[in-house]
């Protein structure tokens, strides 16, 4: 064996090898017990458009994550000032850009613009004056900080989706941000869309109330403190849905951020589940403090302004554990369990584009795409052996090396193979035997002037090197500039062209010629089949 051949024949062997290992799960629906350890599992899946699922566009509402953030800056003011004992007459959001603070006195004015001043430096200021014969000052959230914070929520809202999804269970979801406020979500082979889509849009905002027992909420007026929410509960023989409605305080004592965990449990005496909640150590904190200064009161669980029970406090609770309660389901609480442990949407999402995609057309699309790379793969093979003869056999077994590598590649990446992804496989096919065109019309041209086969291989290899990387290299920068900018099914034709491009490269340049060379290395061929 001449010098050299030994390891590209190695080479080539080691990566069939690999290929056919990393295709073993997608080849074999049940793998054997011994299968295990550091052997792969990880399969090919199939994208949305092969298998079916469901085809979301979300809309995020940033706004609202803007006038949250102004929510909790009026809490924080509203903390602060009483612990100044600077007494003020009412402070909250007014509009969707600033915080209006409503004081007493007029000297109280210049002491709470140094410290809003101190304590907001980004924020602007509006010039003191009178609201009601009482003083009053603004705080302002600029354009930039509300522009950023818009950026933040979508953001953030992409990976609470993201959290409730993986933990939904659902397999190669595609999650990502599209435009300034969107959000697109693939959820390939769901069996439940519906109760997918409800988890996904739920806002999760858990938030620990105090009931206002003195006030009935069929009062013509309630203070401006206090709000009326519903319990909704369900008649389990009837089905029946009722209402019921209580007075709670605006400002939330405890809310789920403090949350580290939530489990379903089963109340052992009424044998309903329930969700068992721990709160980190400041959450522990406020809800031993909350729970002692309450004893006899009722505390309302309030989930995206709705009630979930009101229990009253029979004792001080401390430990940092928590239980909410209601007409649930295992499922139900399941997925309440979920959002919670994901954490609340910082803005409301809303649903604008809902596409459901059915497995048979997926399977259509199956067949239809095996169905043209089979076609594609025959005319190449029927063509290249034709007129190349010998070298065209050689072409075509580097392609059918191409399609080995390309697809123990995606295997081993654990990719989702979409039809796009197909038709780029089948692009690979006639790239593959493009390369070897390039080579064998050099080869050609090199015999023409009397050169031996061993020769004019040489040199045809040598002459085509530099045309075949620029093809390469030019397609490699348009599969890359695809996958950047490109969304969906259109990466998935990325990353199946840029591997093709990558494989080969190696088959083109390696695979053939080393076939080439354990027939012509001893120089006794006189004549080349090309």
């Amino acid at each position: 064996m001449p010098k050299g051949i030994g390891w590209r024949i190695g080479l080539i062997g080691i990566f069939i090898l690999l290929s056919f290992l990393y295709l073993t799960p997608t080849l074999v629906s049940n793998l054997p017990s011994w299968w295990s350890g550091l052997l792969p599992k990880d399969k090919i899946h199939l994208g949305l458009d092969l298998q079916g699922g469901t085809y979301l566009v979300l809309e995020v509402d940033t706004q609202k994550a803007v006038e949250g953030t102004l929510d909790i800056v009026a809490t924080d003011l509203e903390d602060t000032l009483t612990g100044k004992n600077l007494h003020f007459k009412r402070i909250g959001r007014t509009g969707s850009d600033r915080v209006t603070l409503v004081l007493y006195e007029k000297g109280t004015a210049d002491t709470v613009q140094k410290l809003l001043k101190d304590k907001y430096p980004t924020y602007e200021q509006g010039p003191v004056h009178d609201e009601g014969g009482f003083v009053a000052l603004d705080l302002l959230m600029n354009e930039k900080d509300a522009q950023d914070r818009k950026d933040k929520a979508v953001q953030q809202a992409l990976e609470t989706i993201r959290n409730r999804i993986d933990q939904f269970g659902v397999s190669e979801p595609v999650i990502q941000r599209e435009g300034i406020d969107h959000i697109v979500v693939q959820l390939p082979g769901i069996k439940d869309p519906q109760r997918a889509i409800e988890l996904i849009g739920r806002t999760a905002r858990l938030e620990f109330k105090m009931v206002r027992e003195d006030i009935q909420p069929s009062a013509a007026t309630i203070p401006d403190d206090t709000e009326i929410l519903k319990e909704k509960s369900a008649d389990p023989a009837t089905g029946a849905v009722s209402e019921t409605p209580f007075v709670l305080q605006k400002k939330s004592l405890i809310t789920g951020d403090l949350l580290t965990d939530a489990q379903v449990r089963i109340d052992s005496q009424f044998n309903q589940p329930y969700v068992a909640i721990e709160f980190n150590s400041l959450g522990a904190k406020l809800f031993d403090q909350v729970t002692a200064a309450n004893v006899g009161k009722r505390f309302a669980i309030v989930l995206d302004n709705n009630v979930y029970s009101a229990p009253v406090i029979r004792e001080r609770i401390s430990g940092g554990s928590a239980q909410i309660s209601g007409n649930f389901t295992e499922k139900t609480a399941s997925d309440l369990a979920i959002v919670l442990r994901a954490g609340a949407l910082p803005a409301p999402v809303k649903i604008i584009q809902n596409v459901t995609v059915g497995p048979s057309l997926g399977q259509d699309s199956i067949n239809k795409g095996l169905m043209a790379g089979l076609i594609g793969v025959v005319l190449v093979v029927v063509f290249m052996t034709f007129y190349y003869r010998l070298s065209g056999i050689v072409a075509n077994m580097g392609m059918v090396l191409n399609v080995i590598y390309l697809m123990g590649a995606l295997a081993a990446l654990g990719a989702t193979l979409t039809l796009p992804g197909i038709a780029a496989i089948v692009l690979l096919i006639g790239m593959s035997v493009d390369s070897n065109v390039l080579i064998f019309e050099r080869i050609r041209e090199e015999l023409k002037l009397g050169k031996s086969p061993k020769a004019a291989l040489d040199a045809g290899y040598d002459k085509a090197f530099l045309t075949i990387m620029d093809s390469h290299i030019t397609t490699l920068i348009t599969a890359a500039v695809l996958f950047q900018f490109g969304t969906g099914p259109v990466k998935g034709f990325a990353v199946s062209l840029s591997l093709g491009v990558i494989i080969n490269l190696f088959t083109s340049l390696i695979g053939t010629k080393v076939t080439f060379d354990l027939f012509l290395h001893k120089g006794t061929v006189k004549k080349m089949s090309i």
